[in-house]
């Protein structure tokens, strides 16, 4: 019997559902409520099943997303999430068809880029995805950061304040835009990411969930500029309390935001240790502390992946941090985004067309993914053989046309 990949539909998703946690390696088992938990955020039109004789053996999802580029402005993406293939019908090409399917209609309808958060390196550069944003995760040696234990608030006259859910759910939506407005690499939260996120709405499949604690930054004029979330165990040696709080999400809209939310967590009595939430690898915090070796890595990995499907598109929403021209050859197995495409830039805004003129630089489509939100150096991937400089300079050119001051960040698992 032949493997059919296809459209989902409601009667589809239980066995759906079942797939994808066997493909991640979680219980099969699917409840009621996860399947109308799920279905109330699944657009059924652009969620893909592979079946063999009548069994889900692959599962595809991708939804409409907003990503903030360099410059502030944002673009149309096409998010990919809840990506599986059975263990028993790998290496058969369903992937492939599945993610052909959902390019090219993201392409129809109009998106500039997909998105996605990779679990394995060597799977998406295949389809035109490069590493576009990496993260970090800290952890915190509490005794050694040299805060004082006697910390009173923000010396800014600022003050953190503990809410509850409610207090999120007014605040942080407007907060969150107001991140994604500056900061590259971010994208949209909806209604429903934040309802989840504050218990809400249960999250699919997670019977462990507990309420964490929240604090809200609030300047001394009393706007709301940040926003930490954190959970704390219980642990002791005899007498002593060696507590690790753990940030599960961290915004500030400012630096004294950052500083007066990190200070408050790190002078709460009994925790030891704080462990961070996915920061951005060039964030504040260890040199926030006054011995920034009290903060060592605990993860440093690629992150967000990047794949664009309209190159005038995206070229032309995002600055560039000088004045420039790049005739860019656009390699694209898939013929969804490729082409020679001009590239003049300057600090007023920048056009991008196809021309015919000879090529400057020649790449594939996920080595100008990787390049696009400013993180990758082009200087690097003309090393690694990934980009080829066809006129001397122009490589040299792309570096200091397209990186970025900060690196691009995307705090958000999809």
């Amino acid at each position: 019997m032949s493997l059919e990949v296809r459209t989902i539909g409601d009667s589809d998703l239980p066995d759906w559902i079942r797939a994808m946690h066997t493909g991640f390696l979680r219980p099969p088992s699917v409840t009621k409520e996860e399947i109308e938990v799920r279905r109330a955020g699944t657009d059924l039109e652009r969620a893909q099943g592979a079946f063999h004789a009548g069994r889900c053996v692959g599962t595809f999802r991708s939804f409409a997303q907003r990503i903030t580029v360099p410059g502030g402005a944002s673009v149309t993406a096409d998010g990919i999430s809840n990506v599986t293939v059975s263990p028993t019908h790998r290496r058969r090409g369903l992937l492939s068809r599945m993610m052909e399917r959902d390019l090219r209609a993201a392409r129809e309808r109009g998106d500039a880029a997909a998105t996605l958060v990779a679990s394995e390196w060597p799977i998406y550069g295949r389809y035109g995805f490069g590493p576009a944003a990496w993260v970090t995760e800290w952890e915190v040696e509490v005794a050694r950061a040299g805060l004082d234990k006697r910390y009173a608030g923000p010396a800014d006259g600022g003050r953190v304040d503990l809410v509850d859910a409610a207090a999120v759910l007014r605040h942080g939506p407007g907060l969150h835009e107001r991140l994604r407005a500056t900061r590259h690499g971010v994208i949209d939260r909806s209604e429903r990411w934040w309802r989840l996120a504050t218990g809400d709405i249960p999250v699919p499949g997670n019977t462990s969930w507990t309420e964490p604690y929240y604090a809200l930054y609030r300047s001394p004029g009393g706007t709301v500029d940040g926003l930490l979330t954190y959970t704390a165990d219980e642990v002791w040696d005899g007498m002593r309390p060696l507590n690790t709080a753990a940030v599960h999400g961290l915004i500030a809209v400012s630096p004294e935001a950052e500083r007066a939310l990190w200070y408050f967590l790190l002078s709460v009595d009994w925790v030891t240790k704080v462990t961070s939430c996915y920061l951005a690898p060039d964030d504040l915090l260890p040199h926030l502390l006054p011995d920034p070796r009290a903060a060592k890595v605990i993860l440093q990995s690629d992150f967000l992946w990047f794949r664009p499907l309209d190159v005038p598109a995206l070229l032309e929403a995002r600055t560039y941090a000088c004045p420039g021209s790049l005739v860019l050859d656009v390699g694209d197995p898939w013929g969804l985004a490729g082409g020679r495409f001009l590239l003049e830039a300057d600090p007023q805004g920048a056009s991008c067309t196809p021309t015919k003129r000879p090529a400057e630089l020649s790449l594939g489509v996920g080595g100008l993914g990787s390049l696009y939100l400013g993180d990758e150096s082009a200087v690097r991937l003309a090393a690694l053989g990934r980009i080829g400089e066809e006129r001397a300079g122009a490589v040299r050119r792309a570096e200091l046309m397209l990186r970025t001051a900060r690196r691009p960040w995307c705090p958000d698992l999809f």
